[in-house]
């Protein structure tokens, strides 16, 4: 989408919870995880952009505050390459950096997947459930 302007924070704040919204959504992801309890923290260093998402026994949730002590933690060293490897319809895991418990990853695995794909759905069709822009 070289004809786009790049994204906001402010827009892609939004987006990041409406793909994690949506990801909570996701049956395989749900039964995935139905047996964990984890938080962790996803993080655009350039930005500055934190978020967290907690995994609780089959529901994903997402909060705009850091949290402080996450169980794993997700980051990527710049955000337009994450952005631009999510619109091409790749995950971006050429440079994503985690950090944590490794044998949390079976875990968190699923729902980054899913949360890449949620997010490229997301950039292409901007709205939310009520038809409210997201950018």
């Amino acid at each position: 989408m070289p004809d786009q302007p790049s994204i906001s924070k402010r827009a892609a704040r939004r987006l990041i919870q409406r793909a994690i919204v949506l990801t909570g959504r996701n049956r395989s992801v749900r039964q995935h995880i139905r047996e964990v309890r984890l938080a962790t923290l996803w993080v655009l260093e350039d930005w500055n952009l934190e978020w967290t998402v907690n995994l609780d026994r089959g529901r994903v949730q997402f909060d705009r505050r850091p949290t402080r002590k996450p169980d794993v933690t997700l980051t990527w060293p710049n955000a337009e390459d994450f952005f631009a490897h999510i619109q091409e319809g790749h995950a971006p895991d050429d440079s994503l950096a985690m950090e944590g418990n490794p044998e949390l990853r079976t875990y968190v695995d699923p729902v980054y997947r899913s949360f890449c794909r949620s997010l490229e759905e997301v950039i292409k069709y901007p709205f939310d459930d009520a038809e409210n822009p997201l950018m």
